[in-house]
């Protein structure tokens, strides 16, 4: 990848962190979740104005990413009521790469070099590192719920990054498929908490409107700058080194959130930060 594309990765990266940061240091993660895909529907809405259509042949992995985004929000929601920022983030991040790059080379016939595979590797494992606990600790009550949760996410999120980094590629715009994904996303979401907790649902959005905006609009803009990238380089790299938001969501729970650091994690830091030096000089 060059340095170009790099960078905007990792601003990215920063971008979604600080996002999810938002939900998860709310006082109701389903309503800041929903708040935020909203918001960032009601971000992109101008541009699709200004943006031509995406190709018609990207519409059908419009629609099956925005199922599969409804369940990228229950795993999320259901994780994030279950534990830590600094424990589910990294796990949800930290698999998917892996199964990304596999399901790259099955569905894109996209095969990474050695100093990739490398890469992806040393990332995958520097984030699940930092989501370990260290034994004196042990296991809080929902732990393993939250464990369950997130590597279910992980799954999740391997699959929309093939659908969406395919669909892209046929957008013809790479911007077009993304603003369009993040408008039309917002209406199942919003349709389900209409009829399922209709006045909760209206007062956030009053009461909370500029919350909401902000993240969506980091949600939205880390989002596009992702889809755009993977248009111009592996599918797979892009999505390891997207993950090192991980890092960035590290801290915000550690300083921020008072979420416990370990010596330990700092390790997965470490991890972190070497495969993404690998998969910059791949």
């Amino acid at each position: 990848m060059s340095l170009e594309i790099s960078l905007a990765v990792l601003l990215a990266a920063l971008l979604h962190a600080s996002w999810n940061a938002m939900i998860k240091g709310g006082r109701d993660v389903l309503m800041d979740t929903a708040s935020i895909v909203v918001g960032a529907g009601v971000v992109a809405a101008p541009f699709a104005f200004i943006l031509p259509l995406p190709d018609p042949a990207s519409w059908p992995y419009i629609l099956a990413s925005i199922t599969t985004h409804l369940a990228y929000y229950f795993f999320m929601v259901s994780a994030y009521r279950s534990g830590d920022l600094s424990l589910v983030y990294p796990l949800m991040r930290g698999v998917a790469p892996l199964l990304t790059g596999v399901l790259a080379i099955v569905w894109l016939r996209e095969w990474p070099g050695a100093l990739g595979w490398t890469g992806m590797l040393l990332i995958s494992v520097g984030v699940i590192v930092l989501a370990l606990r260290p034994a004196r600790l042990g296991a809080p009550h929902g732990h393993s719920r939250a464990v369950a949760f997130a590597l279910g996410n992980a799954v999740v999120i391997a699959v929309y990054t093939i659908i969406d980094g395919s669909g892209a590629r046929l957008a013809g715009n790479a911007w077009s498929y993304i603003v369009w994904l993040f408008l039309l996303d917002a209406l199942p979401f919003s349709l389900f908490l209409l009829a399922t907790r209709r006045q909760t649902f209206l007062d956030e959005l009053v009461e909370r409107w500029r919350r909401g905006l902000v993240g969506g609009g980091l949600s939205a803009a880390a989002y596009a700058i992702s889809v755009w990238a993977m248009t111009k380089a592996p599918l797979a790299l892009v999505a390891s080194l997207r993950e090192t938001s991980v890092l960035f969501a590290t801290l915000i729970g550690a300083r921020l959130l008072k979420e416990h650091l370990t010596l330990r994690r700092w390790a997965g830091v470490a991890a972190v930060i070497s495969g993404v030096i690998a998969l910059k000089a791949g």
